[in-house]
């Protein structure tokens, strides 16, 4: 179950109690955010694409959106999410739970500056219906991720 790798995962900073499960989804931004009762842009999305045959995760606000111009800049190809079908083979979390602990190996993972205005924020546990509250300095140290970019748009304007 991938809740359960992302336990394993977060246990190496003795952070996997922190873990919320909820009664109600979380699978969405807006049910998210109801669920936990903080603002829709304060949830960490992960958003799923290919990049040359393979797998990488964009954590972003809430309220943010690819711009396929940055995009483009950055990786060098338009942006392709993945199918819904093909989400838990490359990433190895259903959709819905996509999260940046846990993944399968080789899955590149990327932090968009959309996310530093926050104090905290919400990514998802790898369940869809559940979630962890973390600074963003925890993000960071938590996410084996590539670096910040930054791909999205929406968010500052």
């Amino acid at each position: 179950m991938a809740i359960e790798k992302v336990r394993k995962h977060l246990a190496q900073w003795h952070a996997e109690h922190r873990i919320q499960e909820l009664d109600v989804s979380s699978a969405t931004v807006e049910l998210a955010a109801q669920a936990l009762g903080c603002e829709p842009e304060r949830i960490a999305k992960s958003l799923s694409f290919l990049v040359n045959d393979g797998a990488i995760l964009i954590v972003a606000a809430g309220d943010a959106k690819i711009d396929n111009a940055k995009y483009k800049a950055v990786f060098g190809t338009k942006a392709k999410m993945l199918a819904k079908d093909e989400v838990n083979d490359k990433i190895g979390h259903e959709v819905g739970g996509v999260c940046p602990f846990g993944v399968n190996e080789g899955v590149a993972i990327y932090l968009d500056e959309s996310l530093k205005r926050f104090t905290t924020v919400f990514p998802a546990c790898g369940s869809s219906n559940s979630a962890i509250e973390l600074t963003i300095c925890e993000l960071e140290t938590y996410t084996p991720n590539q670096g910040w970019i930054d791909v999205c748009k929406g968010w500052n304007e």
